[in-house]
């Protein structure tokens, strides 16, 4: 006899339909009164009237009920960024080494100074990475897989998409119009300052969250913020605003969307684990670029 819970809209069995059992977002609004038990998951029960009830995109698996692809999306953003970002990367690859087209590569994958007008390439360029660089993508997938599901659990997938792009697009943007302000010109990609959103509203939502830099070396979460940050600042300082070919505005404009995010956050009430840990069994850590 099946279920529809009005929080997420997935239809369950009797054993699965309480919130706790099948991993309801609704858990995340534990104080809203209305939230979790006001689910009405009695008055949904059927035959006849509940398969009616569903939409067509449902009946093909495509809608965002359990088994269907829209409600795998919704509850993991974090692994579709992950999959678009190593879609691309062949591409890139393609068009980089196949066709050796450097200008298709630029308008496509790269937020130019030259071509700013490109709109497109403010969101692709945030899931493209160095096709000579292997630990580029290597290295933001990798914090992207460990932060990311963290964050996108408390503030939900919704938010944490817009979070991503948002910042992501923004840190391009940044660091593009102040290479453009010093008279210098750019090519900006790469996911690194959407992930620096992450670490910072992470950073304000649990400072002393313990990670482990490079798997070895442990840390507070804000030591290795303060690291990051410091590091970026001194370098473009010193340096420019893009020395040795690293979008250092770019990482310190998104660490400054997600630490005001955080904040947003922090007063709303959102709490963040004490530590993260890799596949469930040992403590997690947290990499630069």
């Amino acid at each position: 006899m099946p279920y529809q819970c009005r929080m997420c809209g997935g239809t369950f069995c009797s054993e699965h339909r309480l919130p706790e059992n099948h991993d309801c977002p609704g858990l995340d609004q534990w104080e809203d009164p209305g939230g979790v038990f006001d689910s009405g998951f009695d008055d949904s029960v059927s035959g006849s009237s509940t398969r009616a009830g569903r939409s067509f995109l449902e009946r093909l698996g495509l809608g965002s009920g359990p088994g269907g692809i829209g409600g795998y999306v919704r509850r993991n953003m974090t692994y579709v960024f992950l999959a678009i970002i190593w879609l691309v990367f062949p591409l890139e690859l393609l068009v980089a080494f196949g066709l050796q087209d450097a200008q298709l590569f630029s308008a496509l994958f790269t937020l130019d100074t030259n071509h700013i007008e490109y709109v497109w390439t403010w969101v692709t360029s945030v899931f493209a990475h160095s096709p000579t660089n292997f630990m580029h993508i290597f290295f933001n997938s990798i914090v992207l897989y460990f932060f990311g599901p963290v964050v996108e659990r408390k503030i939900g997938s919704k938010a944490f998409a817009a979070l991503f792009l948002v910042s992501g697009v923004a840190a391009g943007l940044a660091q593009v119009l102040a290479t453009l302000a010093v008279g210098g010109t750019a090519t900006v990609l790469g996911a690194s300052g959407a992930i620096a959103a992450l670490l910072g509203v992470l950073t304000v939502l649990n400072p002393n969250l313990r990670i482990y830099l490079y798997f070895i070396l442990p840390m507070p979460l804000w030591v290795a913020t303060a690291l990051f940050a410091g590091y970026s600042v001194l370098v473009s300082t010193a340096g420019g605003v893009g020395f040795g070919g690293v979008a250092q505005i770019a990482h310190l404009s998104g660490l400054g969307i997600g630490l005001l995010y955080g904040l947003y956050l922090k007063r709303t009430g959102t709490r963040a684990p004490q530590q993260l840990r890799i596949g469930g069994n040992g403590p997690n850590r947290r990499r630069r670029r």
